[in-house]
């Protein structure tokens, strides 16, 4: 399979926070936001893949900044590494101010999803070959990410993590 980039897999969504979308401090409910997270990324891993895809994991999410009533809200999410079946999702979302129409970045967050075929099993997909500076920055960090994973649910054993321990040594 020819590798892909990470720009071929882009996926943008932009709307507007409306009240039904709220907390009771007007602002946007933390799992509408997952919920726009998980729409943009599924696009990403299946412009990526050509395949069904399905969400395998919310790895990290930060919440940095509230998202008022009335926001314009971008989330941009981009394949940042592809290994056998599943693929790294890295999102941002953005803000737009109402008068300068400057874009301030609010939260981020890092999903897995895998490529299946029709009755539900894991398919192979291309390789990612980063571009830009972030792009190779984020694709280098998701084997360390990915590993820690393994570790942490006991399908990996530390000493054989070796990007990890490379970290601490």
């Amino acid at each position: 399979m020819e590798a892909k980039t990470p720009s071929e897999s882009q996926a943008i969504l932009t709307d507007l926070v409306l009240p039904s979308e709220t907390n009771p401090l007007n602002n946007l409910f933390g799992g509408e936001l997952l919920a726009r997270m998980d729409r943009a990324a599924s696009i990403a891993a299946r412009r990526h893949s050509r395949r069904i895809v399905v969400t395998a994991s919310v790895n990290h999410v930060a919440f940095n900044r509230a998202i008022p009533l009335g926001s314009v809200v971008t989330v941009e999410a981009k394949v940042s590494r592809a290994f056998t079946s599943s693929m790294e999702i890295f999102i941002d979302v953005w803000t737009e101010d109402r008068e300068s129409g400057a874009r301030t970045k609010a939260n981020e967050a890092i999903y897995t999803f895998v490529a299946v075929d029709e009755t539900g099993r894991p398919i192979a997909i291309p390789p990612i070959k980063p571009e830009t500076d972030l792009e190779k920055e984020r694709y280098e960090a998701a084997l360390r990410r990915k590993q820690l994973s393994l570790v942490l649910a006991g399908k990996m054993k530390p000493e054989d993590a070796t990007e990890l321990k490379a970290l601490f040594a």
